[in-house]
């Protein structure tokens, strides 16, 4: 049925391009998927025209016999064609970045945020009155005056454990959001290194936590790549040396 709907459309399409003279016309598809893709850059090389498809997938662009077109789109390997007639053409894109199982996530295994909800929730006194640091306090109708609770915080022993453990918290927080990302499952499918290798791998190029925020997949997935490159051309990189035993 599906092949069937997509004859149609291309003898519809077809029929467009015998319509207006020296147009080609097609539809562009995910080569993975066979889903259509949207907003995908045709240009023709010869003439020098540029058009973006539709949302349907389809693409209409002034062209004769022997021209080159031109399809780019992000995360996309460009794919280059050249005219032969006015035939539509089906289009097929490959992806730059591997699309990995979509990983379901159990209620056993708290996501960072939760985590960080929860150690809040269980140490809530650190996160309340012994949080407020503010030195200038502004009450309703009366003169700017030095907070008291804030100077108790600030230099008592209660307060100064109350910043310590937030600090504590936060980076593990931190911590989390790295391991959640960079997990195994995710390291084994992208890399195909496997138990202590694996696990070394891991060690020595774990991301930071502002990268594994900020970083798309294709920036996350590549970055993973290079580094693996890295670590199959010296395994022993970065490694501890071993303790030299004293007499």
């Amino acid at each position: 049925m599906r092949k069937t709907g997509l004859l149609f459309l291309l003898s519809v399409l077809a029929l467009r391009g015998f319509c207006q003279e020296k147009s080609v016309a097609g539809i562009v598809f995910d080569d993975g998927s066979k889903d259509r893709i949207a907003k995908v850059n045709v240009v023709n090389l010869t003439n020098g025209k540029s058009v973006y498809n539709n949302l349907n997938g389809v693409y209409t662009i002034d062209a004769e016999p022997g021209d080159a077109l031109v399809f780019r789109k992000p995360d996309y390997y460009t794919d280059t064609i050249v005219v032969q007639n006015y035939v539509p053409l089906a289009i097929y894109m490959r992806r730059v970045s591997i699309q990995l199982p979509q990983v379901d996530i159990r209620d056993s295994a708290l996501t960072p945020q939760k985590r960080l909800v929860k150690a809040k929730s269980e140490n809530s006194r650190a996160y309340g009155s012994l949080a407020n640091r503010d030195l200038i306090t502004s009450p309703s109708g009366g003169m700017p005056g030095l907070g008291i609770d804030a100077l108790y915080n600030i230099f008592s022993r209660e307060g100064k454990d109350a910043t310590k453990l937030r600090a504590m918290i936060a980076s593990d927080y931190r911590q989390d959001v790295i391991d959640f990302r960079f997990n195994r499952q995710l390291a084994e499918k992208v890399t195909g290194l496997k138990d202590k290798q694996l696990t070394d791998f891991m060690q020595k190029y774990r991301p930071g936590y502002y990268f594994v925020i900020k970083a798309n997949e294709f920036e996350f997935i590549s970055s993973i790549r290079a580094n693996l490159r890295r670590y199959l051309r010296n395994p022993k990189a970065y490694s501890l040396q071993p303790l030299s035993s004293s007499n």
